[in-house]
Order: structure tokens, then sequence, then C-alpha cells
């Protein structure tokens, strides 16, 4: 009657099953997260204050960068440090109330993700389809309204994503193998009609993922069509050296976010799907700032004044 019980009682907890539960293996895990979080953190904040210390870099591209930055820190934030402590404290459980809230901000902060990259990439395509025209074009209040405009289709997904989930009110199991309230899941565990559930996603996986890869395929389609054009070889290397680190990030961003949402299809252990989501949740943000610092002369120049300033 344990099972029947179950299903009528509302769920009040679930538990973080984490990528592990081998003993030996959490100090590692410990130390891993840790330090890869650190320098996320470290990374991306260098870059904002690199961006907004140097009038240099006071350009739409990087206006959006800072902007990436600051979505990165939030994303990872929302699921990381919870694991941290998890594994430090042994506790496993996170209440009801706060696995929505850090659902909602996980769809809130990768939904901005996708769609700063968006705006990044049409920045990057007005820059050498249009470049006489650029400075019009993309002119500050432009900018602004894009990264505002960004934030709140974000909210509007989180909170579509969100309510939902809050009609979900009957679960099978209390236990998600995940380090974080992973939204597909969540739904997996469900007790009710999942088929509103699913359309709902499906939804919000289209203004999440589809509508900006494609707005991207479409920016770097007029992008590269315009390069071919360009005489010399010279010109063509520098026309998309510009775009080398945006188009860098973007691969690494949805290709390790398609990577865990078609394994999840094929249904490999969920536990496999954890240990995948991490490339997405954690590696690349972590990278993006590296990317961004390797690839770029101004960035670069900008770091080594702000150090200069700091020393």
């Amino acid at each position: 009657s344990n099972i029947e019980s179950q299903n009528v009682t509302r769920v009040s907890e679930f538990h973080l099953m984490g990528l592990s539960e081998d003993p030996e293996l959490q100090p590692l895990l410990f130390g891993l997260f840790l330090s890869m979080y650190l320098v996320t953190v470290l990374g991306n904040l260098l870059i904002i204050l690199a961006v907004s210390s140097d009038p240099h870099l006071h350009t739409p591209m990087y206006f959006f960068l800072a902007n990436l930055s600051l979505a990165d820190i939030s994303f990872t934030s929302t699921t990381v440090p919870k694991m941290i402590v998890d594994i430090q404290t042994h506790n496993r459980v996170i209440s009801y109330a706060g696995c929505l809230t850090q659902m909602s901000f996980f769809m809130l902060f990768g939904c901005l993700d996708s769609l700063l990259l968006t705006v990044m990439a049409y920045d990057r395509f007005v820059a050498i389809c249009h470049p006489l025209h650029y400075q019009v074009i993309m002119h500050p209040r432009l900018c602004g309204s894009l990264v505002l405009l960004s934030v709140l289709i974000s909210l509007l997904v989180s909170q579509l994503h969100n309510s939902t989930v809050l009609q979900l009110t009957y679960f099978k199991n209390v236990e998600i193998s995940h380090f974080f309230c992973d939204p597909s899941q969540l739904l997996n565990l469900a007790c009710s009609d999942t088929f509103t559930n699913n359309i709902v996603m499906y939804f919000v996986g289209a203004i999440s993922g589809f509508l900006p890869i494609a707005g991207i395929f479409f920016s770097y389609y007029k992008i590269v069509s315009s390069i071919l054009r360009v005489p010399s070889l010279g010109g063509k290397y520098k026309a998309f050296s510009t775009c080398g680190s945006h188009l860098s990030v973007v691969c690494l961003f949805y290709g390790t976010g398609l990577g865990v949402y078609l394994s999840s299809a094929v249904s490999l252990s969920p536990r496999m799907g954890a240990v995948a989501s991490v490339a997405y949740t954690v590696v690349t943000p972590m990278l993006n700032p590296f990317i961004y610092s390797l690839r770029n002369k101004d960035i670069k120049r900008a770091m080594w004044r702000l150090f200069r300033k700091i020393v």
C-alpha cells in the first residue's frame, strides 16, 4: 500500500541522486566541480570587467559578450553550488519549491544564453554584410533593446514551463537521477497526463532552441555567402576571424545541448544523461571566456590593462 499512499501524497521534496553514489568518487567530484565553478565565475567576471573598463571595447559585439558572460555565471550558479554543497554535506534532498525555483532559473538563463548567441550572430551578420551601415543599425538603443527582449522572452519561457510543472502534483518517484532538477526528468516522473506537458515542452524547446538555431544558421548563411564574394584570401580570413569565437561557442553550446537531448530521447540510462549534461551546464560556460580571450587581441589587451591597473 506504500505505493498507493505515495500516489495520493503530494511530493514535498525530491532526492537529487547526483552523478555518482560511489563514496570514493565524492572528493574527486567535489574538487572537480568546485574548481570548474571558480574558473567559470572568475573567467566570466574578467570578461565583464575587461569590457566595462576598456573604452575600446564599448562596441555592440563586446556589450553582448559581457551580457553572455553574466548569463553564463548565472546559468552555472543555478546548478553547481547546490551540487557542491550536497556532496560536502552528504545531503541529497531538495524541497519541491527549491526544485521549481532551480528549474525556473535554469530555464531562464539557459534560454537567455541561447537568445544572446542569436543576437550576437545578428551583430556579426550586420558587421560583415552591411559594414557601412553598421554604426547606424547597431546603435546603443537597439543593442539594449535586443538584450532586454532576450531577457523578457526567457522570463516568459521559464514561467510557461513553471506553470506546466506546477500542475504536476503527483510523482511516481522522488528520486531524480541528476545533480539538479532537470525539467525533462521531472516530466518523466509525473503521474498525470503528459500530453499537454509535452506540447508546452515542445513549444518551450522551439523558442529556446529551434528558433535561435534557425536565426544563427540564417545569419551564417548570409555571412558565408558574403565572405565568398570577397576577392582576396586575406580579406576572407579577416572577415571570418571576427566570427570564429562566436561560431566555436555556438557549436559548443548547441552541440552539447542537442547531444544531451538526443541521448535522453534514445533513453540511455538517466545517469548517462546527467553526465552528458555537465557538458553544457558546466563546461561550456567555463570555456566561453577562454574561447573569446584566446582568439581575441582586443580582449587580451583589455585584460592586460585591467591586470596592470589592479597590480
